[in-house]
């Protein structure tokens, strides 16, 4: 198992953070108050007095702002709101896994077949594949072979879906590789 050494304060510094309350540290402020209102320029404690009158807090929204901006808010409700938001975008976006196929020089049609139709699953599904063919030994005096069946396969798998080749055909060591991606 994995221990991770990552300090839990550091990712949840990443997080936005709003100055509430009596840690607002400017002398004016620009007021806006629940329902969106401009009310103006105001000393801080003026604003932070009209907050606690109306049982709310005063949140600095914009704190580059020449006066700074704060609103009167519930500031649970907002932290609640921007963790919805921070959700919702984590839903929509589509992780892109790269997905791995395995060829020899010595692979039957049969198994060739299996694995093309693999290929057509993993771009089907959105994600990329990476095409790798193993030469050991006596294996390795025979690159040619090896880019061939390499590129039959990919032609095979373009038949079925387009494809774009993501990143050429590599040799590392005895090891060829391709990456394959749906157009």
């Amino acid at each position: 198992m994995r221990i991770s050494r990552k300090k839990p304060w550091l990712r949840q510094s990443q997080l936005k953070r709003h100055r509430i309350n009596n840690f607002i540290h400017c002398e004016q402020v620009r007021l806006i108050d629940e329902n969106g209102q401009n009310l103006g320029t105001l000393n801080t404690a003026d604003a932070l007095a009209l907050a606690r009158d109306k049982g709310l807090d005063l949140v600095e929204v914009s704190p580059l702002a020449n006066p700074p901006v704060v609103k009167i808010v519930d500031y649970s409700k907002l932290k609640y709101q921007e963790e919805k938001e921070r959700r919702k975008e984590k839903a929509k976006q589509k992780k892109i896994e790269v997905k791995g196929i395995r060829l020899s020089l010595r692979i039957s049609g049969h198994d060739k077949e299996i694995r093309v139709k693999r290929a057509e699953d993993f771009l089907n599904g959105g994600d990329k594949v990476k095409v790798e063919l193993l030469l050991s030994g006596r294996e390795r005096q025979h690159f040619d072979l090896a880019r061939e069946i390499v590129n039959k396969f990919v032609a095979d798998v373009n038949v079925l879906v387009p494809v774009n080749i993501e990143q050429s055909l590599t040799i590392q060591g005895g090891k060829l590789s391709l990456i394959i991606a749906k157009k």
